[in-house]
């Protein structure tokens, strides 16, 4: 499991996040997740509120890669790991209470993502590198 340093954390707590999933044909699907939070050093989650195609291709198996860039700074990180979907559990009911409080549709799902890879997706030379990798 790869930790992530508090840099990281506040550059995802500023920043929009995108997922990429792919569904069981292939397709693959992208799109903007502003739910993103940091569970804890090690993982990832977000509040899966549609229940559309991206919750089916993860139901289905698809692995999960999530990317948040700043583009004024021209700086990103790329997460790559294992994925849990929490749908009736301490981390689901933590997480309907948040929703609850900030008034927002009670997910149909928190997926979480334990991370195994943090690559920079920052302009330059170093732009695809991994930073950190189990």
């Amino acid at each position: 499991m790869v930790t992530l340093t508090p840099e990281i954390k506040d550059f995802l707590a500023n920043n929009l996040c995108w997922i990429a999933t792919v569904s069981k044909d292939g397709e693959p699907d992208l799109g903007p997740k502003m739910s993103m939070f940091v569970l804890d050093d090690n993982h990832l989650a977000y509040h899966e509120r549609t229940a559309g195609q991206h919750f089916q291709n993860l139901k289905d198996g698809s692995k999960l890669v999530i990317a948040s860039v700043n583009f004024a700074e021209k700086k990103g990180y790329r997460f790559r790991g294992t994925v849990t979907l929490h749908t009736d559990d301490d981390i689901y009911e933590a997480r309907v209470k948040v929703a609850e409080e900030e008034g927002t549709k009670k997910p149909a799902a928190v997926p979480v993502l334990e991370i195994t890879e943090i690559q920079d997706l920052s302009a330059g030379a170093k732009a695809g590198t991994t930073i950190s990798k189990d």
